[in-house]
């Protein structure tokens, strides 16, 4: 497996490196509007100007979402793209934004199959207008189903056996997964593969993961109540940061690690408040999500042979080569 996944990360290196940069468009929570990206000044493509609209299940103020994006106006003003992103985390008001999309009638369409089910019908229709579309993050194990051209992002049932694997070697026997948003795919496969990958007790605890002081109030509840779990393990930044407060207040002697990276995750593994992470690089699930798009565009090229996903992770950060990452994660690339 390690094996595959470097070699999807190779296939992925050399896709990416064509031409120069120019402006895009972007915006979020389902409205629309123009804005330069941050490598806007360096120039653009000479191939003609294409629209591209990425929707994504991005819940507000999840930090996480500020990475892909980043990462797609990268892509977008390299390509002389104009980048339309729109994002709700339900996922009827999705389908809406590609549907939205659809009748606008982009170049390309690049979203996040978190709810599959809520995808098929739009996804279906962007094919029959001849709209290629592309899968990134949640929906590793649908993409193809809905007919998605290529698919950006880490297998995160094999992500989670890693975790529990590397628990293992720890040391830890009682684990507490953290879900912050019920029935979504990625997530629930996060902690399905830990459970797999584990051989100590696994439990499962759902929280709100828009509403932060209730995952603090949650996951300290859980902590105070059972003395005998070792291991919190979080599917998301803000999650573990806030878990880190958790422990704190419950008392509980328990280690926490987790999936996903932020600047301020970062500067938590360095103090020891965390473990490890594990990052599945969104920054390059957002561009490559565009550049894929252009490429297809204007080449005819696309990635994976139409049958194996990009894998962008699972990549283990720890006190041992964390500083290596510091630095891109303050730039708002890792």
């Amino acid at each position: 497996m390690r094996r595959n996944h470097r070699a999807a990360v190779f296939t992925a290196t050399v896709l990416v490196g064509t031409l120069f940069a120019a402006g895009c468009s972007s915006s979020s929570g389902g409205k629309k509007s123009e804005g330069g990206g941050a490598d806007a000044s360096a120039g653009k493509a000479t191939t003609p100007r294409m629209t591209v609209a990425m929707i994504t299940h991005a819940a507000p103020g999840d930090t996480f979402w500020d990475l892909v994006r980043k990462g797609a106006q990268a892509a977008a003003a390299k390509d002389n793209v104009k980048l339309v992103y729109s994002s709700d985390p339900s996922a009827g008001n999705q389908a809406n934004l590609v549907q939205n999309a659809i009748d606008q009638k982009v170049d390309g369409i690049a979203l996040t199959a978190a709810k599959p089910d809520a995808m098929k019908d739009v996804v279906a229709k962007a094919k029959s207008a001849g709209i290629p579309v592309v899968g990134f993050n949640s929906g590793v194990s649908d993409w193809k189903k809905l007919g998605m051209l290529e698919y950006f992002g880490q297998d995160e049932n094999i992500a989670g056996q890693a975790f529990g694997q590397r628990l293992n070697q720890l040391g830890a026997k009682h684990a507490l997964c953290v879900i912050q948003e019920q029935g979504q795919v990625a997530l629930e496969a996060r902690c399905a593969g830990l459970k797999k990958g584990f051989s100590g007790r696994t439990d499962i605890l759902y929280v709100n993961g828009t509403d932060m002081p209730s995952v603090k109030s949650t996951i300290t509840a859980k902590l105070s109540q059972d003395s005998s779990i070792d291991q919190v393990v979080t599917l998301g930044a803000p999650i573990a940061l806030t878990a880190i407060q958790s422990l704190s207040d419950s008392g509980s002697k328990a280690k926490l690690a987790t999936f996903d990276l932020s600047k301020d995750l970062v500067a938590a593994v360095q103090d020891g408040k965390i473990e490890f992470a594990v990052d599945q690089q969104p920054y390059l699930q957002g561009y490559l999500a565009v550049d894929s798009l252009w490429l297809y565009k204007t080449n005819g090229n696309f990635s994976g042979g139409g049958t194996a996903p990009v894998l962008t992770g699972p990549a283990f950060i720890d006190k041992t080569n964390v500083a290596s990452v510091a630095k891109f994660a303050a730039n708002g690339t890792r």
